[in-house]
């Protein structure tokens, strides 16, 4: 059957008013293209809904069963409608394991202030999109490539690398700083889904003799404060996670993360613009 959400509204108006007069008033229309949309309607169903009476029009058997469902059917319509008109109005911004660390909280601040039309919300899903692949967030933090077949991406900033280890480590506790060398003489903790670290980054050196697999960035730091092994991590985890029991130290030869805003290759959300500007000088602020 081919019938329209406009039938659909006119029908419920005459319904309600009444008249096909007090609809025409209601909908902003004439009281012929009521008329006209209405018969349409009833061409569709096969059967008449309105029969007109002295004072206006009343509904026939057919058009009170049908009365309810158009009513539902149209209230589906208007939050569909509200869900789209919301969505423009919310910016998701997806992340794994931290979001901008230290300057995520200047962000949603400044953010606020300076478009308040856009909600900026934040959304942690642990993928390598930080949701973007699973529609979950409309703009991505990563701190790894992203497919560009898929996804158009630029960096924003870069982020130290930090050593990350029990606090009560007999050996480091005490230490300022550590190189990545000595990392290799520790158990790794890696999430190879979503996390900076693998045996990549020792290459041309001696690498660890064995990695632990984590699947978040809680479990992590449990392994971590636990002692079961250390990690290294963008400097964003430790303002974004801190944990009793894990310290953390910057590596003095550790190459720096670069941290980039990706977003899907035929989309560009609304306030992307604004927001890579945003984040982008957060970063050179320091």
């Amino acid at each position: 059957m081919d019938w329209s959400l406009r039938e659909l509204r006119f029908f419920v108006a005459a319904a309600d008013e009444g008249s096909f007069t007090d609809a025409a008033t209601r909908l902003f229309v004439s009281q012929a293209a009521v008329s006209r949309t209405i018969a349409g309607l009833e061409k569709t169903v096969g059967e008449r809904l309105l029969r007109r009476v002295p004072r206006g029009c009343e509904l026939t058997s057919t058009g009170r069963q049908l009365l309810p469902e158009a009513r539902r059917v149209l209230s589906e319509a208007d939050k569909f409608t509200d869900f789209l008109t919301s969505r423009h109005a919310i910016l998701r911004v997806g992340y794994a394991w931290a979001a901008l660390g230290r300057h995520t909280a200047q962000l949603q601040r400044d953010w606020a202030r300076q478009h308040p039309r856009t909600q900026l919300e934040l959304v942690r899903h642990n993928s390598p999109t930080a949701g973007l692949a699973e529609g979950l967030s409309d703009v991505a933090i990563v701190r790894r490539p992203v497919d560009e077949k898929k996804f158009d991406s630029v960096v924003v900033g870069l982020e130290r690398r930090l050593v990350a280890f029990a606090s009560d480590d007999p050996e480091w506790s005490r230490r300022r700083s550590l190189r990545m060398g000595e990392i290799a003489d520790r158990t790794v903790v890696i999430d190879p889904r979503v996390g900076t670290t693998s045996s990549a980054l020792w290459s041309g050196s001696p690498q660890p003799s064995r990695f632990i697999e984590s699947g978040d960035v809680d479990t992590w730091l449990d392994v971590i404060a636990a002692g079961r092994g250390v990690g290294t991590t963008a400097e964003a985890t430790a303002h974004h996670h801190p944990r009793p029991g894990v310290a953390f130290r910057p590596l003095t030869d550790g190459p720096r993360i670069p941290v980039r805003l990706a977003w899907d290759h035929d989309h560009q959300p609304p306030g992307l613009r604004e927001l890579v500007d945003s984040v982008t000088r957060l970063y050179e602020s320091g």
